[in-house]
């Protein structure tokens, strides 16, 4: 290939790229030419199912694609969810590829994720064991950082009283994770307008007041985007408080390039700040397949190059 073809081929945006790819023209030439299987600048965690075409069914094979693609984590959601061998399997292999894990939920059921608010002691409760059970799975995967959801507004109580009661639940859950050196990371969202905790001054605040190493925010640049823009000067105005990054185009969710947002700069902001954690790939593959993965890597690929 000629170095002119190679330089149109680098300069491509994401959009044309996919929309050659469909044409016929071969994407994988971009992932295999832009230091393939290396790792990358920042520490990018996929998620299981994302390269599911190339890597197959299993959580072993699919990791091991990973590692060698030059990812270096692994998220999962789910994780609290999976049976204690799968746990240990992970554990084991994340260990074995010498690579990281990233977030998984501290998931207790919809009881309390929509009820911290109201401060209830049965929801507090509920959290506080769940928390628990989360130290033994984050254990069997060395695991530092688990996903937090305060849940949804109670319409009846102010708004004050609602974030006291969010900040004491807290302070119990953070009482749990500190001797375990894991952090719990509030995540604001923007996935319906009931949802508590949606923007990051929020979330800022309320790490301020639990005031604990364990209590820290999940910085997701593609529900920041929906809900306050900005994103460079807002995450420096938080960032003493952010632990963990993640990432989705909007809109749509996908990987980067396929929306509004420029990643290529945010990436190359959040390298300059010196972040060493994980960016969690929190979102789908723009195109199905084999060539929807191919065309995921060499994504990130392409927003990673910014040295």
């Amino acid at each position: 290939m000629s170095m002119q073809r190679r330089n149109f081929i680098k300069n491509l945006s994401l959009g044309g790229a996919a929309a050659s790819l469909v044409g016929g023209s071969s994407l994988a030439a971009y992932a295999n030419e832009s230091r393939a299987g290396q790792p990358f600048n920042l520490d990018y965690a996929p998620h299981f199912g994302m390269f599911k075409n190339h890597g197959g069914d299993g959580l072993v094979d699919q990791l091991k694609f990973m590692a060698d693609q030059g990812f270096r984590s692994l998220e999962d959601n789910g994780l609290l969810g999976r049976p204690v061998e799968d746990q240990n399997l992970i554990g084991r292999t994340l260990e074995q590829l010498g690579m990281r894990m990233g977030v998984f939920v501290v998931d207790g059921g919809d009881n309390w994720k929509v009820s911290l608010t109201t401060g209830k002691q049965e929801f507090i409760d509920n959290f506080v064991n769940t928390c628990k059970k989360s130290v033994e799975a984050a254990k069997r995967v060395n695991a530092k950082w688990a996903t937090v959801v305060p849940g949804y507004f109670e319409r009846k109580l102010p708004i004050g009283i609602q974030t006291g009661h969010v900040i004491e639940a807290l302070k119990r859950g953070a009482e749990v994770f500190e001797p375990h050196g894991l952090a719990m990371v509030l995540e604001p969202l923007s996935d319906n307008p009931d949802l508590f905790l949606r923007f990051s001054d929020q979330s800022y605040a309320i790490c301020k007041a639990v005031d604990s190493p364990s209590c820290k925010i999940l910085y997701d640049i593609y529900h920041m985007q929906r809900n306050e823009g900005n994103l460079i000067a807002m995450m420096d105005l938080a960032w003493d408080e952010i632990a963990y990054i993640q990432i989705g185009d909007n809109p749509g969710r996908k990987e980067p390039g396929t929306g509004e947002i420029n990643y290529l700069n945010v990436f190359k902001h959040i390298d300059a700040k010196g972040f060493k954690g994980i960016c969690g790939m929190e979102h789908g593959n723009a195109l199905p397949g084999k060539e929807g993965e191919t065309a995921l890597i060499a994504a990130y690929r392409k927003a990673d190059g910014f040295k």
